[in-house]
């Protein structure tokens, strides 16, 4: 994989910490880090961090925003949560660093791309930034996690911000595809306005509900979709 883009980012300052986002999602979201639960979140963030192992690293909280400028997104892929082990989660839903060892959620994913679109993943690698280079938004509903602690940062604001960023998605002209796989992310239907994009929903790829994961062949009605829109459709591969 090539180098991440390096794009511009100014910072906020809220209660003392910095909150660093690319331009183009700051100047979007200029309003959120002023709001209370926006103040409230940053402050039980860095009390979270100074007692216990908070994933992702603080540097990668917003990767996801980075990778994919708001005026670049064609694609948003929405999960729940990051990865709650050791060295998994990297700022990008679903996503793992090169190197680590794959997740069953996304072994999954996997398998339904080799189902969908024939499309074999190495052995290994678990980088999705090449989708997210291409204009997928890989965004969890809930941008971080205690360690070995799933859903632990439910309910302490990151759903008012995730609501901000697809509401800024939702505002473009017609023609996003929003993916959203499992409960907490078909949640967020009611964000998208379906008239001007389209909505694909279904189950979550964990175990626990892989069996009607498979079969629903995101990859292909994506970029069937994108195609229909006069949009350049996805290279899946990784």
């Amino acid at each position: 994989m090539g180098r991440e883009p390096a794009f511009k980012s100014r910072v906020r300052v809220v209660r003392g910490s910095r909150v660093k986002l690319p331009d183009g999602w700051l100047d979007a979201l200029r309003d959120e880090p002023r709001k209370p639960y926006f103040c409230d979140l940053i402050a039980f963030l860095k009390a979270e961090r100074a007692s216990k192992t908070v994933f992702p690293e603080a540097a990668d909280v917003f990767r996801a925003l980075s990778l994919t400028p708001l005026e670049k997104v064609n694609v948003v892929l929405l999960g729940q949560d990051p990865y709650h082990d050791v060295g998994q989660a990297d700022g990008l839903c679903f996503s793992v660093r090169s190197a680590t060892r794959v997740p069953p959620s996304l072994r999954n994913v996997f398998r339904e791309l080799k189902s969908d679109l024939g499309i074999d993943v190495p052995a290994g690698r678990g980088d999705l930034s090449a989708w997210a280079r291409q204009g997928v938004l890989l965004l969890n509903t809930v941008l971080t996690v205690v360690a070995h602690e799933p859903a632990s940062h439910k309910h302490r604001g990151w759903e008012t911000f995730t609501d901000a960023i697809l509401a800024k998605v939702n505002q473009r002209s017609s023609g996003i595809v929003f993916c959203l796989w499992g409960a907490h992310a078909r949640l967020k239907a009611a964000n998208v306005d379906a008239a001007r994009h389209v909505v694909l929903e279904s189950a979550h790829p964990s175990p626990l509900s892989a069996r009607r994961f498979f079969g629903s062949r995101p990859f292909s009605k994506i970029n069937a979709a994108l195609a229909a829109s006069g949009r350049s459709p996805i290279d899946w591969s990784v």
